[in-house]
């Protein structure tokens, strides 16, 4: 069992950087797909970022690509989202998630790699956390 826990959400001003950390208890985080995720209220939840274990990959969604970095540390299993000259836009609920066995079929192979198909694809993820709070306001 994987518990996951965010945190670094907060409120800044256009244009400032939050780094939101998602840490695991009581297990490794070392082989797990892993996503960031963001939703806000009456919209789609969004994949954002996400890594795909296997070769540590990365995709980017457009709104976020080359804002945001996605990295894992693991001395301190931990898979942190760095989010750089923040938009209002960027306003939301952050989640992070984790999956150790991913199953993308060739089909899905076939069209996106597998990163993008781990942010995209509306996978049941197997861990979730609570969530973080990010608003970016003036």
């Amino acid at each position: 069992q994987v518990r996951l826990v965010e945190s670094g959400g907060g409120l800044v001003q256009p244009g400032g950087s939050l780094r939101l950390s998602c840490a695991a208890s009581e297990s490794t985080l070392d082989g797990h797909a892993i996503g960031w995720f963001r939703q806000v209220p009456g919209k789609e939840r969004e994949g954002v970022a996400c890594i795909n274990p296997g070769d540590g990959t990365t995709y980017y969604s457009d709104s976020v690509k080359g804002r945001f970095t996605i990295a894992g540390d693991n001395a301190k299993n931990t898979v942190d989202l760095q989010m750089n000259s923040l938009e209002p836009e960027d306003t939301a609920v952050y989640y992070c998630a984790a999956d150790l066995h991913v199953i993308l079929t060739s089909t899905i192979l076939s069209t996106m790699p597998a990163a993008q198909a781990m942010c995209v694809m509306n996978l049941e993820y197997d861990y979730w956390g609570q969530g973080t709070q990010v608003t970016v306001s003036s």
